[in-house]
């Protein structure tokens, strides 16, 4: 049976609902807190690089179409090897990174609306607890369906707009005025920090050999997926630093668009937009673990992953159970500030060698160098930036970036050592039995 293809509406609400997942209720208060009157400005700064790297995923994806997306576009770029492991391994740490966010997330707005406010062994219990669940579910195929992942996308997208349409009428405008901005430096940390709000347009990419009319429909959904979500957030910051103080915003800072409701729309504000986080999180969860799972799958393919990857348990695959508990632990032992850090260090790493890739193959895939290198200049200046910030004002924040890219470089390369040496094994192995059966078969012969 043929395979239906997608549409522009398809491909446009997969890149929307891989944006604006848990990462917008998660990481809103950090960005207040560093941005202050700001905030506004600090989203569309990590807007603004999206939409420079979606050049190279449109060119990437109409010349490379495949389900393997960034993992493809890497390979090509610079072959299958050491440092192409690397590259796709980090990526997959960062979906395990955003899976803890996701679930720190899930736990912060679930202990809000259970206990009142954020119980650390409640919030830890919640994020747990709904990694296993929704790891178990993907185990036992019951991943939801295309048609409810779309409703549960077009639920949260219209209280998102509600919350923003409504919340413009009360806002205080003093909150956003010039004289309540942070410096430059801070701003611009505050919209790297939650630049992994944005990285889910590289969804898209998945769907390139699948989508109907690609050489149109392709850049259409890309750059009107991320257009949309920048005005998206851009608008509920406005409205969520004009409805709450700064002391309120860093003290919910884990729940603070929830509080930002309560000035319109009461207590039932702050559980409308409590149970849309439930809703988005434990969404982003359950299609984090699928598509991490089948990410893995796809690296365990190229050779940079174990085999067991590959195996498959009832519908899923092993390498989803070492995602869940990978991101067990990271979201129950650490903050929000080193999980963020870490997930949108990751994915600008990820981001800068796509555009690097685009830069390398342009005759191929009919790009201009100077987008793709503007791209590739930007996305490693807004590293450097992010993690020269925390470096004078939050080094603590750097510690899972450390470890997590630490573990991943050693990872790939004693991997690729064993593996190297195991096939030298395999050879050697192989010509020994073929010297004894040349010589037994002589042997015969006489």
């Amino acid at each position: 049976m043929r395979k239906k293809k997608i549409g522009f509406l398809e491909a446009f609400s997969i890149g929307v609902g891989g944006m604006v997942g848990g990462g917008i209720f998660a990481v809103l208060g950090l960005t207040i807190t560093l941005a202050k009157g700001a905030a506004p400005i600090a989203f569309a700064i990590a807007g603004f690089i999206a939409l420079v790297t979606v050049y190279s995923y449109v060119k990437l994806s109409l010349r490379y179409p495949s389900a393997g997306g960034t993992i493809e576009f890497i390979v090509r770029g610079f072959g299958n090897n050491i440092f192409s492991a690397f590259v796709n391994n980090l990526m997959l740490v960062s979906y395990i990174i955003m899976l803890a966010l996701y679930a720190y997330a899930f736990g912060s707005y679930g202990s809000a609306l259970i206990m009142g406010s954020d119980v650390p062994w409640v919030h830890k219990s919640l994020s747990a607890g709904v990694i296993v669940v929704f790891t178990l579910i993907n185990l036992l195929g019951a991943f939801m369906t295309g048609r409810a992942e779309d409703i549960m996308v077009f639920a949260k997208i219209a209280i998102l707009l509600l919350f923003a349409g409504v919340g413009f009428m009360t806002i205080h405008p003093e909150h956003l005025a010039q004289s309540e901005w942070m410096p430059l430096p801070s701003v611009a940390a505050g919209g790297l920090i939650i630049f992994l709000a944005y990285e889910g347009f590289e969804l898209i990419a998945n769907t390139a050999r699948d989508i109907k009319n690609p050489e149109k429909n392709l850049p259409r959904a890309y750059y009107s997926a991320v257009i949309f979500v920048i005005i998206l957030y851009i608008m509920i910051a406005t409205v969520a630093v004009g409805n709450v103080t700064f002391q309120e915003a860093k003290t919910a800072q884990d729940y603070v668009l929830a509080k930002a409701a309560e000035p319109f729309f009461g207590t039932t504000g702050f559980m409308l937009i409590g149970i849309a986080a439930l809703l988005s999180t434990a969404s982003a969860i359950n299609a984090t673990i699928y598509g991490g799972g089948r990410t893995s799958y796809l690296i365990a393919k190229l050779g940079e992953l174990p085999v067991s990857f590959e195996e498959k348990i009832k519908n899923g695959y092993k390498g989803m159970i070492i995602m869940g508990i990978l991101g067990i632990i990271f979201s129950i032992s650490f903050n929000l500030d080193n999980i963020s850090v870490a997930g949108s260090i990751g994915f600008l790493i990820v981001f800068a060698l796509v555009n690097m890739a685009n830069f390398i193959l342009h005759k191929e895939t009919g790009a201009s160098r100077i987008i793709a290198g503007f791209g590739t200049v930007l996305c490693i200046a807004a590293t450097a930036i992010l993690l020269g910030y925390n470096a004078l004002h939050s080094p603590q924040s750097l510690v899972t970036s450390a470890i997590a890219i630490t573990m991943v470089f050693l990872f790939s390369f004693f991997y690729a050592h064993f593996k190297h040496r195991r096939d030298i094994m395999h050879i050697f192995m192989d010509k020994r039995l073929q010297r004894a059966e040349a010589k037994a078969k002589k042997e015969q012969e006489k």
